[in-house]
């Protein structure tokens, strides 16, 4: 990427004569329709020679100096006064910004909607051992009004899938998207060789535990593009077919980890299992401290039972032979006759 590519899109409405001194100076200073520079030299600038010139000749027509670059200057810079809710009142509003510079509302292009919408819940998953729950941007994130009407009028934006964001740095054709442009047109993605969209790696998500809703794992990947097309009167445009050409996607995770992870775990996952498998142990100790009682009485009454019918047995016993003896004790009557009695 080079400076003139911007330039040269934003030179498209001019008269012909600016076109032709800017031509002019592109092949004075050697540029080329495309330029190998790295993802640090594009983000954080690079000295450029056109840039150099035309701050040399011209100071204060470019609203930067020194190195060109999508987000050269801004590095430690200040974006103003946020206020964001804290959750103390309502969690479910925690870090979510109230206002900005005291102000509440922004104009955006005559709709008071902002481009976005809500995370969307996708599927259940585990963490670390941790069991958690997906959400993902949706579908329409940066879809244009044609496929969600609530988009309509917010951005001039081309196919669907890409927001731009050209007041964002000098009114330069720069569109933000999905990396690989995952969710937007396909003929996006078929435009540019190498493009291979999928979910796994390109959407973005957030996954919370389902209970506490604490973030156990997050990942935010955005990819900025470039629109170009063959610009009449300048001539290092050529014949390039208009394109919106990926410059780089970035990504920035974070996730629970370490110690922390772990104390989780512990008192999300172990401690509620513990808790779950104790109450069944307890219980079947309270029934097994329940029926000793029970058993200890009724083999009480058995012992009881059975002492009764063996003394009641043994009395009827020695009753018959008390009987016995005194009837051979007792003297025969005359004229008895004694009969053998065999026991």
């Amino acid at each position: 990427m080079s400076c003139w590519k911007s330039a040269s899109m934003m030179m498209e409405n001019r008269p012909g004569i600016l076109k032709l001194i800017m031509t002019l100076a592109f092949s004075t200073l050697g540029q080329r329709a495309f330029m190998n520079r790295t993802v640090g030299e594009i983000m954080w600038g690079y000295d450029d020679p056109l840039i150099h010139l035309i701050n040399q000749y011209f100071p204060n027509s470019l609203p930067f100096k020194g190195k060109f670059g999508l987000f050269a200057e801004l590095n430690n810079s200040d974006s103003g006064l946020f206020t964001v809710f804290t959750g103390v009142k309502d969690f479910s509003r925690i870090h979510l910004v109230d206002k900005w510079n005291g102000v509440s509302k922004v104009k955006a292009r005559g709709d008071s909607h902002p481009m976005q919408g809500p995370l969307i819940y996708k599927e259940q998953g585990m963490f670390g051992g941790i069991p958690t729950f997906r959400f993902v941007a949706p579908n329409t994130l940066f879809a244009n009004g044609s496929v969600y009407p609530p988009n309509e009028g917010f951005c001039p934006c081309r196919e669907s899938g890409i927001q731009n964001v050209s007041t964002c740095r000098f009114n330069a054709p720069l569109f933000l998207s999905h990396p690989h442009f995952y969710n937007a047109d396909p003929v996006l993605a078929e435009a540019v060789s190498g493009l291979h969209p999928n979910p796994k790696e390109h959407s973005l998500f957030l996954d919370i535990h389902p209970v506490t809703g604490i973030p156990m794992n997050c990942s935010v990947k955005l990819q900025l593009s470039l629109f170009l097309k063959s610009v009449k009167g300048i001539g290092q445009t050529g014949n390039i077919q208009p394109v919106v050409l990926p410059l780089m996607w970035f990504e920035e995770s974070g996730a629970m980890e370490g110690e922390t992870l772990q104390t989780f775990y512990t008192q999300l996952v172990l401690m509620p299992k513990v808790l779950q498998y104790a109450q069944y142990v307890l219980l079947a100790l309270g029934c097994i401290l329940l029926l000793i009682p029970i058993i200890y009485q009724i083999r009480s009454q058995e012992k009881c039972y059975l002492f009764w019918i063996s003394f009641k047995k043994g009395s009827k016993d020695k009753e018959a032979v008390q009987a016995y003896s005194e009837f051979l004790m007792t003297s025969a009557p005359k004229g008895t006759v004694l009969q053998e009695a065999r026991l």
